[in-house]
């Protein structure tokens, strides 16, 4: 009877898959991975350090950032999805993870089954940029010159396949305009090919150009999101101009875990991690790191990344992307 009793407790303290360092207690109990499928210095890398430095604090364990870059993020996707169920790994997916599946067509592991949502931290618009003598002013006047140079303009972004080079193709799509698009490596070289007249337009993050903004050589005509950025509060959005319904792009950042986590451990991290996105000095770090902080529960992060699937598959299609 003793032992039966024992069993039940057992049970009732440690959900199924879930093992702990000593009986009944409390996760954490071990270092937590956070693992950033981007190298260090980067927008994912900032997010997923303040936040781990929180998490650090709050738990009272050890919280470590792991940069495993390459592949687009498939490389660090790969190893959450492969790690223990326990919780003590996680990682940050970004919107770009996500469009980097939509264009491979083999992939390690399967994108919308692989892992467990624990939360989205934040979101951030792109701001789309042209030379100071560009004759347009706003969204309008860009599309006007546009329909009157059919396939001449060139839109630029860092990166095939980047949430930047996505949100212009969609922006074309949705303003039904004929535009080139042509692909950097880097933001770097998107904006030196922008400066020295080889491209037209270009979409990139606020941080990406603010400098070059503000010393008046790029001309900011718009952000993508569906809300102004509180740091360039003046800039409109496009879907202010009417001109392109509808029209609303964030790359965005997010933690999870490989499928299987106990539920009570999600909860967990999920409470915390909201616990820590309402904290002021927190928000303000996100803010001076070009992102808003955006909250949600599981399920909500969970249904926000298989929309976005389906929506970047949309866009691929329409723009006849190959997939690798």
């Amino acid at each position: 009877m003793i032992a039966k009793l024992l069993t039940m407790a057992a049970a009732l303290c440690i959900p199924a898959g879930f093992a702990t360092p000593g009986w009944c207690q409390e996760w954490p109990q071990a270092t937590i991975r956070i693992i950033i499928a981007f190298g260090p210095g980067g927008g994912t890398d900032i997010v997923g350090r303040i936040l781990a430095q929180r998490m650090q604090e709050k738990f009272g364990q050890s919280v470590v950032v792991e940069n495993r870059p390459g592949a687009g993020g498939i490389l660090g996707n790969e190893a959450v999805a492969r790690a223990a169920k326990d919780g003590y790994t996680l990682g940050v997916m970004t919107a770009g993870q996500t469009i980097g599946a939509v264009l491979r067509k083999s992939m390690p592991y399967d994108q919308l089954t692989a892992f467990d949502s624990i939360g989205q931290i934040a979101a951030a618009g792109f701001v789309i940029v042209t030379r100071s003598d560009f004759p347009a002013d706003n969204v309008k006047d860009l599309i006007a010159a546009a329909k009157a140079n059919p396939g001449k303009l060139s839109v630029a972004a860092p990166g095939f396949g980047a949430t930047q080079h996505m949100a212009a193709a969609l922006f074309s799509q949705t303003a039904g305009i004929d535009v080139l698009n042509v692909p950097f490596r880097t933001t770097p070289e998107a904006v030196g090919a922008l400066l020295g007249k080889q491209v037209d337009i270009l979409f990139d993050t606020v941080p990406g150009v603010l400098g070059q903004i503000q010393s008046g050589q790029l001309k900011a005509i718009a952000v993508t999101g569906r809300d102004r950025f509180m740091g360039m509060p003046s800039v409109p959005a496009v879907i202010e101009s009417g001109a392109v319904p509808g029209y609303d792009v964030t790359t965005w950042y997010g933690f999870f875990g490989p499928r299987g986590m106990p539920p009570a451990v999600i909860a967990k991290l999920n409470r915390t991690l909201n616990e820590i996105l309402a904290e002021p000095t927190v928000r303000e770090r996100l803010t001076k790191a070009g992102v808003a902080v955006q909250s949600s529960t599981p399920e909500g992060f969970s249904q926000h990344m298989a929309s976005e699937f389906a929506r970047w598959n949309k866009v691929r299609e329409a723009a006849n992307m190959p997939q690798n």
